[in-house]
């Protein structure tokens, strides 16, 4: 059996737990994409009049909503539309879909602007 993953962490991440995790948030954030995508295509297909719209907003909106109640129960942080913080005690491990690998970091300060590699 694979090791538990804490849920809702109240502790730092080491940079070999955002690795551990991040197949996880690639999961979760490729279907949460791929979902959108479906819901673009059926909208784009269907060309709804605008008092049709709402509904499909309230759609993407719940795949959004559910995509960032997922990160946050892994204890990760959702900074943007596929966009995962994890807390480092000293600002951030970055990752933003679709990198392959955590490779970025940044303070608590300069945010995703102030991405740097992890060297």
């Amino acid at each position: 059996m694979g090791e538990v993953i804490e849920l809702k962490r109240d502790k730092p991440f080491t940079l070999k737990e955002t690795q551990t995790l991040l197949p996880i948030v690639r999961r979760i954030t490729d279907e949460s994409v791929a979902l959108v995508e479906k819901l673009k295509k059926r909208v784009e297909e269907v060309d709804p009049p605008p008092d049709h719209r709402p509904a499909y907003e309230r759609e993407l909106n719940h795949i959004v909503d559910r995509w960032s109640d997922k990160i946050l129960k892994l204890g990760a942080e959702p900074k943007g539309l596929w966009l995962v913080d994890f807390d480092n005690g000293a600002g951030y491990y970055c990752w933003r879909y679709p990198e392959e690998e955590v490779c970025f970091y940044h303070t608590y300060e300069t945010g995703f602007s102030g991405r740097t590699p992890i060297l």
